[in-house]
Order: structure tokens, then C-alpha cells, then sequence
């Protein structure tokens, strides 16, 4: 990794960003994302006192003994936090071109997303969002797109809970993962019916109706929901179709 000039970061971020922040809002994401102890640097030749704040929290992190991996990903998380929406594209260029990697902040994530082996479908659908952290959206569209998936095989006009109720019962269910003959089979089969029909319920129907705001949901839960999710979709994959 390409060694970092902390200082130079310091005065080219505080310059772009003094006019689109307050010294209040960069203490305060100073605090709740670097978390170290500011000190005051001096330097003549800032004379704004949002950039001269920026500065000092930069150098601070910069001084503070911490593995270089976790100072950069805060710093990257300190800049971001504090670029208006219109301006992140920039930001995220000067910092590659300064030795901090944007991606740095999504490894954490991706090593334990990779570790679950999700079904294609499920990394198709989440991946990106749950790389941003954006939990909440990573267990809608996934439950989103399993539903679409199930009412394509199974042909069926119905959604949601009714669907899943309907096309996996052994009895007059079109889509099968056993043959429904023992009692192993059918406890099987109708536990894929009421597993589905509850995710629906309980996870695709609040994300739709809930602001996300509302309905929080962290990485553990999003981790374990995609895994299930997953477990379903290798059910889908194998189950034949029977037309009744």
C-alpha cells in the first residue's frame, strides 16, 4: 500500500470541504469515527477554522499508535462522512490517488459475506448492498427476488405467504423436493412450505411496508436471513416442477 502523506490529506480535504461543513459536525464525526484525542497542530497558513479543525483531527489519527489498515479505513470514513452527496466521487479519487483504497472500508464486509457461500441468486441481489451496509435492502431484494423466482417455477399467479402455502404442499403443491411418500418426505416438504411462507411474513412483508429507518436490521440478521434465503433457493433449484 502506498505509503500516506496524512498532512497533505489533511490541508486538501479541509480546504475542499470548509465551506459544506461546521466545526460542530467535523468534532462530531471526529469523535464517532476516528476516536482519538484531538490535538491542535499548528499551521499558519490555514486560516479557515472548519479547515484548521479537519486538519487537527487528521493529524490526530495520523499520531495516534493504531494498525495503518484501521487508521485508513477511518480516515476514508471521516472524509466520506463528511462530503455532501454531490461531491463523494471526488473525494474517493483524491483519496485512491493518496494511498487510501475506497474498497478498504467494504473488506471487512466482503470477507464475511464470502465466507457464507450464498446461493448465486442471493449474491446476485445483495452483495453490493451488503457491502455498503445497507442491511435492511441486501434482505429485502433477496426475499424480493425469491419470491419473483418461486412464482416463475411454479407458474402461479399468487405472492408472497399464499404462494409459497400453496405451490409447496405435498398434497396440491407443483413444486416438489421430495416425493412426498414418507412421512420424512412430507415433514420435509412442508417444511420448505411454512419456512417460505414465513419468510415472507416475517421478513419480505415488514422490509416492504416499513421504512428502514423503522425496521432496523443489523449484519448478524442480515448474515443469517441471507443463509436462509440461500437454503431456499437450493430447495428451488432442485425441486421438480409438476403440473396439476
Amino acid at each position: 500500500m502506498q505509503e500516506i502523506n496524512y498532512r497533505h490529506i489533511a490541508t486538501q480535504i479541509g480546504d475542499a470541504l470548509k465551506y459544506s461543513t461546521s466545526v460542530n459536525e467535523i468534532d462530531r464525526i471526529g469523535q464517532s469515527i476516528l476516536r482519538v484525542s484531538k490535538e491542535i497542530f499548528p499551521n499558519a497558513s490555514i486560516t479557515s477554522v472548519r479547515a484548521k479543525t479537519l486538519y487537527d483531527w487528521v493529524l490526530s489519527l495520523a499520531k495516534t499508535r493504531l494498525d495503518s489498515t484501521e487508521r485508513t479505513k477511518r480516515l476514508i470514513g471521516f472524509c466520506l462522512e463528511l462530503t455532501p452527496q454531490d461531491h463523494k466521487k471526488q473525494t474517493i479519487e483524491f483519496l485512491e490517488k493518496n494511498g487510501c483504497p475506497y474498497n478498504l472500508l467494504y473488506k471487512d464486509n466482503l470477507d464475511e459475506f464470502l465466507k457464507r457461500n450464498f446461493h448465486s441468486e442471493v449474491v446476485k441481489h445483495s452483495q453490493k448492498l451488503f457491502l455498503q451496509s445497507n442491511f435492511f435492502h441486501a434482505v429485502f431484494e433477496s426475499a424480493k427476488a425469491y419470491n419473483k423466482d418461486v412464482k416463475t417455477k411454479s407458474q402461479s399467479d399468487k405472492d408472497g405467504q399464499p404462494l409459497m402455502l400453496n405451490v409447496w404442499g405435498c398434497d396440491n403443491g407443483v413444486l416438489k423436493v421430495t416425493a412426498c411418500q414418507t412421512q420424512t418426505d412430507k415433514d420435509f416438504q412442508d417444511g420448505i412450505k411454512f419456512i417460505s411462507g414465513g419468510l415472507m411474513s416475517a421478513i419480505r412483508n415488514p422490509t416492504a411496508h416499513e421504512p428502514a429507518i423503522t425496521w432496523p436490521i443489523d449484519k448478524q440478521d442480515c448474515l443469517d436471513i441471507l443463509s436462509l434465503i440461500s437454503f431456499l433457493y437450493r430447495q428451488l433449484d432442485k425441486s421438480v416442477f409438476y403440473k396439476l
